[in-house]
């Protein structure tokens, strides 16, 4: 796990040359896009970089973490709407080229399976971006949740209703009560993992998730056992590592070790 400290922007610099990297050695990779405040700075650098040509999502495609059951597709707070306004309606990916799971679906077991089976038709997620919630989820996979699940529906836990209810005027009883979700066997299974948080809030949770025991009370602890995982902190978020200062210099250190080559 490489752990990257910096200020939100060079955070987002860096998240992006990991996509670009990526889409130009491969054009038609898959990648994965989670929702939420945490990606934006990279999302941003992104599309500015397609603005001016130095990077193009036409031939790749995608698939989403989660959705929210229940909520009609068109709903400002459904993440297939989120994620359109906030990314996949600023980058030049195709028609189509954008799946989620279907928290619509009436057979909501069938939609879990059938889109397990389209990440694996697709080849796999190549690089998968990632928040952590305040308790340690990552997607929507709450404390408790087997390190081995696959896309399945989830009961959301009071804490995980009170931190998005701000995106639903502030009305905890307006949020979903339940979700799809990639499993944490599912995100495991990407062969490149990003992951951002930023802000004092999510303190706790990376540092469980970095420097912690592997357990299913913080469901992040998994991707330690993952062989390519890039974390990208602001100083806040960072700011209960005991090992911070080691991470900045084994980072400064790997650009040196580049430089001299």
């Amino acid at each position: 796990m490489e752990i990257i400290i910096g200020s939100e922007e060079a955070i987002g610099e860096r998240g992006a040359d990991l996509f670009s990297a990526l889409l130009t050695a491969r054009p038609d990779a898959v990648l994965g896009l989670a929702t939420g405040s945490s990606p934006l700075r990279i999302y941003d650098a992104l599309a500015a970089r397609v603005r001016a040509g130095e990077v193009s999502f036409a031939q790749a495609r995608a698939f989403t973490l989660d959705e929210y059951v229940g909520l009609p597709a068109g709903h400002p707070c459904s993440y297939r709407r989120v994620i359109e306004d906030d990314f996949t309606s600023h980058v030049d990916f195709a028609p189509g080229a954008v799946q989620g799971p279907d928290g619509t679906a009436a057979d909501l077991a069938a939609a879990c399976a059938a889109y397990e089976a389209a990440i694996a038709a697709a080849g796999g997620i190549d690089l998968q971006i990632l928040g952590i919630g305040t308790d340690g989820h990552i997607g929507f996979n709450e404390p408790g949740s087997s390190l081995g699940s696959r896309t399945r529906v989830k009961t959301l836990t009071a804490q995980t209703r009170r931190d998005n209810a701000r995106f639903f005027g502030d009305d905890v009883d307006a949020v979903p009560r339940h979700c799809l979700t990639q499993g944490i066997g599912t995100i495991l299974s990407a062969r490149q993992i990003v992951l951002v948080a930023t802000g004092q809030a999510k303190a706790e949770a990376v540092a469980q998730m970095a420097e912690g025991p592997v357990s299913a009370l913080w469901p992040a602890t998994a991707l330690q056992h993952h062989p390519r995982v890039t974390v990208l902190l602001d100083e806040a978020a960072a700011s209960r590592l005991q090992l911070a200062d080691y991470y900045r210099d084994a980072y400064a250190g790997r650009h040196l070790v580049a430089a001299s080559r």
